[in-house]
């Protein structure tokens, strides 16, 4: 009887759950390419969703894409190339270490710093534990991969033996007929073959 009151107690003074908040929202990343530069038009409104500050999803967005970046207002400017999927996978990424709580699964959390260390912790069940950085080895090899049926700007840096311009994506070579080199030119991936790419111009 001790132990059912004590629960009770425990449930009482529990934050009540907010039933809106199980299902997080995130927006749609909305991009636009700029020459060189690839921007996020809609950062501020996701960093809203998310209850975190714009500055703190640039940084984890920048870290995730390899790139450098700056922060315009509520919109974003990448250095690079990115798709919508390089965005949706920056942000998945962010909501997994910075907003969920990994006990019970809800986006009710804050971001503290305790003794120079930061912490998540969760309004709804209690639970905290530390945040990290992700590594910078696993962003590049998602930064330079190079999948079929997708579109690249890439810089066309030699030429092959039949005339196709060449191109360097992390580890693999991409041949473009009818580029050439010196060219910085939008490619669709047709064929991959081992760290060979075979692509033609978008």
């Amino acid at each position: 009887m001790e132990y059912q009151s004590a629960l009770d107690r425990a449930l009482d003074i529990l934050p009540e759950r907010n039933v809106e908040q199980e299902r997080l929202r995130v927006p749609d990343p909305q991009g636009e390419t700029d020459g060189a530069f690839t921007r996020l038009t809609n950062l501020g409104e996701i960093a809203d969703a998310l209850s975190r500050t714009p500055t703190h999803l640039h940084s984890a967005v920048q870290r995730a894409l390899g790139t450098s970046g700056q922060l315009e207002g509520d919109r974003a400017r990448y250095s690079g190339s990115f798709s919508i999927r390089d965005f949706n996978e920056a942000i998945d990424d962010y909501v997994d270490e910075y907003v969920i709580c990994s006990e019970c699964g809800l986006p009710d959390t804050r971001l503290v710093t305790e003794d120079g260390v930061d912490m998540l912790r969760c309004e709804a069940c209690g639970a905290f534990r530390p945040v990290q950085k992700r590594s910078s080895a696993s962003q590049n090899r998602q930064r330079n991969a190079v999948e079929e049926g997708r579109t690249y700007e890439v810089e066309i840096t030699g030429t092959g033996r039949k005339g196709d311009g060449v191109a360097q994506r992390g580890e693999y070579t991409i041949f473009v007929p009818g580029a050439r080199e010196g060219e910085t030119v939008r490619v669709y991936i047709k064929n991959v073959s081992g760290s060979l790419a075979f692509a033609e111009k978008a």
